[in-house]
């Protein structure tokens, strides 16, 4: 009893495997035509419209190269005495730091600081 559940589980296996192939088989038919049914020359092209047309593509952070082949630093921001009092503003109505340093283009250490000069920051125990 025992081996007859068995070789049916290997012939289900074997099935299955047959079935795998054959779909296989037939999406690289269905792929290979791709190109030629949307109008493209090469396989190239048509890869390179799928990717613009789902925005893929070269995406990241570049480097910005300046004359001589050294990379630009960006520029620090400007922390005002007008800036801090936005930011405190900010925080006595409830804003999370992330969102004030992305409202105000300064990072989250920035805002904490400023949190710290107006002693906005809780104190540890």
């Amino acid at each position: 009893m025992v081996t007859e559940v068995v070789k049916e589980l290997q012939a289900a296996k074997a099935k299955v495997a047959e079935l795998e192939t054959a779909l296989e088989k037939q999406r690289r038919q269905q792929l290979a035509g791709l190109p030629k049914e949307y109008g493209f020359e090469s396989v190239e092209d048509f890869i390179n419209a799928v990717k613009q047309a789902s925005g893929k593509g070269r995406k990241g952070r570049v480097a910005k190269v300046a004359v001589g082949g050294k990379k630009k630093r960006s520029k620090r921001a400007h922390i005002t005495p007008e800036l801090k009092d936005k930011v405190k503003a900010a925080v006595q109505a409830g804003k999370t730091g992330a969102a004030i340093a992305k409202e105000f283009g300064i990072s989250v250490p920035s805002v904490q600081n400023i949190k710290k000069e107006f002693g906005l920051v809780k104190s540890r125990k």
